[in-house]
């Protein structure tokens, strides 16, 4: 097991100590703004390390890590694709990255213009009439699609009580909307891995709000049937809400909204490769018919004459959802993606994620189980309950592919699938990549079946090996029930190495 000491445990006394700034901040009281109790009595216990020595320990510390610049990432449902550095570099020049939220209209001209036209490039691209790019994330964004669709029932003084939510949904979808304070309705899934349609039947009533639905759904299978499910819930005056987790599936070729969706999120991380978790922050837009337009988050950005402003004159607005206007950089990094690609462009990903996850999906359907019938879209669902008389499980195939360079696909997800192992190429990886990934598949599919105990062993060469998942869930458990002090989730110096300061 290979490890990095903390930058602590490599201090050394006698290295000089960090060379800071003076203090920006005037102080002590009363001439100065801080007060005098706030100020440190002596410099804080920082690490002493030369230049070099800090540079070697960050650099160590990023060899550690799995990262989609070294390994192939086959996330399903996360959609792991290539964040082209031009569209980092569009989003540090100088007259984006260093403007300030509070900058006078005139001035930020060109920062509105941009987000003018990424609103209209969303629109066109899901069938709405308008985009909120407040939203912070995929699931922010489900959440102020459920504030703006309450907002609109009671508007009409409808009390709507009850969202309905697939079994094979994201675990965000419910999430979002039990925060909304609505009542989550699950709706059952048929023997083909889409909706149910006579429960969805069943479940539908003057109590429902909303349908929350994943198109293609999580299985990576298209709702064939959408647009009498559209019909029925509409019947009924709820609205559908489509969560665009998945929406790579389909760019360019066919549009939730003409779906007859009422309301659409869009991860720019997933879809338009902004950056994805750590390398966030993230943006989750929500496009909207015309409905529910009036229930925006304000500000919305508006052109009279040619000229850009921020208009806060939304008297049915629910109000703003984020600090500021959103995570700029990241709309930044989404519109350079758009113009880059073109319309043509964004089609052509789609079909590229379908075919790559169709190619590959064949290339390893006698080794695992396909628990529904092809063609899939971007993504597919294998199991790996074959293997359950062999005593190998979904987890021990996804620690078996790490030490083989290729970082685990998603596992035990969906929930409807036993031993589920969801994958999701991507439209970014090579054919060569691919054939090596279902190399990879076939090797521990014979290595199950001729030494399974190995594979509990896997991974081996890795910082971290096989972790103890059950005792850490209890111990976490304890945690939160205030039994037990573990999990220790950051280090302390000892005292006697480093002086006491309440500052």
């Amino acid at each position: 097991m290979t490890t990095e000491p903390l930058s602590f445990e490599l201090s050394r006394p006698a290295v000089d100590p960090p060379r800071l700034p003076d203090a920006d901040v005037p102080g002590p009281a009363p001439a100065g703004v801080l007060p005098s109790e706030l100020l440190r009595s002596r410099p804080p216990g920082l690490p002493r390390l030369s230049e070099p020595e800090i540079m070697r320990h960050y650099s160590r510390l990023a060899s550690l890590n799995y990262s989609i610049s070294e390994n192939f990432y086959p996330l399903g449902s996360c959609t792991m694709k290539y964040n082209p550095v031009l569209n980092e570099q569009a989003a540090a020049l100088p007259g984006f990255a260093g403007l300030h939220p509070y900058q006078d209209e005139e001035s930020v001209q060109g920062a509105l213009e941009l987000m003018w036209r990424l609103e209209q490039a969303l629109c066109a691209v899901v069938g709405v009439d308008r985009v909120t790019l407040q939203p912070a994330a995929g699931a922010h964004g489900e959440w102020t699609a459920l504030r703006m669709i309450a907002a609109l029932h009671h508007s009409r003084e409808e009390k709507r009580t009850e969202v309905l939510v697939p079994d094979s949904a994201h675990g965000t979808n419910p999430a979002s909307a039990a925060l909304s304070g609505f009542h989550v309705v699950e709706v059952k899934s048929g023997a083909d891995g889409r909706i149910s349609l006579a429960d969805l039947e069943s479940k539908l009533s003057p109590q429902t709000a909303a349908l929350m639905l994943t198109n293609p759904n999580t299985l990576g299978l298209f709702e064939r049937e959408i647009l009498d499910i559209a019909e029925m819930v509409h019947a009924t005056g709820a609205l559908l809400y489509y969560d665009g987790a998945n929406l790579n599936a389909f760019m360019g070729i066919c549009r939730p909204g003409d779906m007859g969706f009422d309301a659409v999120h869009m991860n720019l991380h997933k879809t338009f490769t902004t950056p994805h978790g750590g390398g966030g922050p993230g943006a989750g837009p929500v496009g909207v018919k015309s409905d529910l337009v009036p229930f925006l988050p304000a500000p919305t950005v508006e052109r009279t004459n040619g000229h850009l402003t921020l208009d806060y004159k939304h008297p049915q607005s629910i109000g703003r959802v984020r600090s500021f206007y959103g995570n700029f950089g990241m709309l930044v990094r989404a519109y350079a993606y758009i113009l880059a690609m073109g319309g043509d462009g964004l089609s052509q990903a789609s079909q590229d994620a379908v075919l790559s996850a169709n190619y590959l999906r064949k290339l390893v359907e006698t080794d695992l189980e396909m628990p529904h019938d092809g063609p899939c879209m971007h993504e597919f669902v294998a199991s790996a309950h074959n293997l359950h008389e062999d005593g190998v499980r979904a987890l021990d195939v996804a620690k078996a592919l790490l030490d083989r360079h290729f970082y685990a696909p998603t596992v035990y997800f969906p929930l409807v699938v036993p031993e589920a192992i969801m994958v999701e190429p991507t439209e970014t990886e090579s054919k060569a990549t691919l054939d090596s990934f279902a190399t990879a598949i076939k090797e521990i599919v014979a290595q199950a079946r001729a030494d399974p105990q190995s594979l509990h062993d896997e991974p081996r060469n890795l910082p971290v090996g096989r972790l103890d998942e059950v005792t850490a869930a209890r111990k976490i458990n304890a945690y939160l029930q205030g039994q037990s002090e573990d999990p220790i989730l950051r280090w302390k110096a000892p005292s006697e190495t480093l002086p006491k300061d309440p500052c």
